[in-house]
């Protein structure tokens, strides 16, 4: 007799999508890479890019949450390079991971997010 085990993923952030204008920079160049982001949690954020970046690089991000007033500007590092391969996939895209977001600001951050809808998942289920 076998059992079927289903692979639950757990995602740790509440990510939600946006469409969102924002300032992403190379801190090694100060390259603008991206003035777009698609998706935004408490933990990161996905921007779009027509630049070659590598996982592991650092950028400085700048944004305005949505329904929030106040600026943020954080260190994040590339987590994740989406090719734009997939036909799910929205171009080139890039997922940044945030180096060092205080508690104060995560809630900030976490309000505005609050009521916008759930990011797509990219992942089939």
């Amino acid at each position: 007799m076998s059992a079927i085990l289903a692979r639950t993923i757990h995602r740790r952030a509440f990510r939600r999508s946006v469409m969102l204008p924002c300032q992403v920079v190379r801190e090694r160049d100060f390259r603008l890479v991206s003035t777009l982001a698609l998706d935004l949690s408490t933990e990161g954020i996905l921007v779009l890019t027509g630049e070659r970046v590598l996982t592991g690089e650092s950028l400085l991000v700048s944004f305005r949450a949505p329904q929030e007033a106040g600026w943020f500007d954080l260190e994040s590092t590339v987590a994740r390079v989406v090719h734009g391969r997939r036909p799910s996939d929205r171009g080139r895209c890039l997922g940044l991971s945030f180096d060092r977001l205080g508690e104060a600001d995560m809630l900030r951050l976490f309000e505005g997010l609050r009521g916008l809808p759930p990011a797509a998942s990219a992942r089939p289920s």
